[in-house]
């Protein structure tokens, strides 16, 4: 006889208040209903429940062994859900977030592939620089660019994000091209509010030692594009992801400088909230992430 069964009879015959009631509840035989309680007895080699014509009450070791199967039986039920949520098509509607740039010009381009791998699922792809609350603001995941600070969730990091620092070609025939981080302090530099700190650029050079230099432009914006479009205009010298500006610098409409000194890649992470089991749909789409962009 199977001992979770037991267990589980057991416990009905404690919750109903008989062997009767319980035997009922489980559309078993009373008869079968007392074996499974005697065979729990007599492997245990104590007794659970004393039992008299009127009446039938737990013993000491009964009302705790009755407590203990409680518990177990929900952890199997868990385990059970855990198994059969897993083999469960992901379904539903996803909330992202994802700053402007990379979501635009990296993510938007690959989404078709998620949503033709899972046709039951819909995505909403919010895009915008600032730092948004996961939970406060209802997002299933988020991706992040930059030093993550201290947080409760869950991140996955990805590729680095790699940045390069440009301008147009008639900038830099007017202006003359920089030769070092330092020289930018002449220079028109286009400022993004985002990057952190403000007012400074970091770059290693050739040996890999950091230099951090102050910038200044009249121009400052939250957003890249923006920046992309005016240092097109010839207005000055931009630092931006690469995704933001590489047909440009293929084609010849921007022009990097400072080769000899490679901006520092920023780290990026999607986070999501910490779940003890996160759904088919959430796991597909991180899993997703990690593939297409780890």
């Amino acid at each position: 006889m199977d001992r979770l069964s037991s267990m589980a009879v057991f416990v009905k015959v404690v919750e109903a208040g008989s062997f009767a009631a319980a035997a009922d509840a489980l559309g078993l035989s009373a008869p079968m209903v007392g074996k499974h309680v005697r065979m729990l007895e007599d492997h245990l080699g104590v007794r659970l429940i004393n039992r008299t014509t009127r009446r039938q009450s737990l013993t000491d070791t009964g009302r705790c062994f009755y407590e203990r199967c409680k518990t177990v039986l929900m952890e199997v039920e868990a385990a059970e859900s855990c198994a059969a949520e897993s083999q469960a098509a992901p379904r539903g509607r996803l909330r992202v977030n994802a700053p402007v740039t990379f979501g635009a010009h990296c993510l938007a381009p690959v989404l078709p592939e998620y949503l033709r791998a899972y046709p039951e699922v819909s995505v909403d792809l919010s895009l915008n620089d600032r730092i948004v609350d996961v939970i406060e603001e209802g997002y299933d995941a988020v991706v992040r660019v930059g030093v993550l600070t201290d947080s409760t969730l869950i991140a996955r990091p990805l590729a680095p994000y790699r940045l390069v620092a440009c301008a147009a070609p008639s900038y830099l025939a007017k202006h003359g091209a920089p030769s070092s981080p330092a020289d930018l302090g002449n220079h028109e530099c286009l400022g993004f509010v985002h990057w952190a700190p403000r007012g400074s650029w970091e770059f290693k050079d050739a040996n890999g030692a950091k230099r951090i230099v102050n910038v200044a432009g009249r121009l400052t914006t939250n957003n890249g594009q923006a920046l992309r479009a005016a240092a097109l205009a010839g207005f000055g010298i931009i630092l931006q992801p690469n995704a933001l500006v590489a047909d440009d610098l293929e084609a010849g409409r921007l022009v990097r400088v400072l080769l000899d000194c490679e901006p520092p890649s920023r780290p990026m992470h999607i986070l999501f909230a910490p779940d003890e089991r996160p759904g088919p749909k959430l796991r597909s789409f991180v899993d997703f992430m990690v593939k297409r962009f780890g």
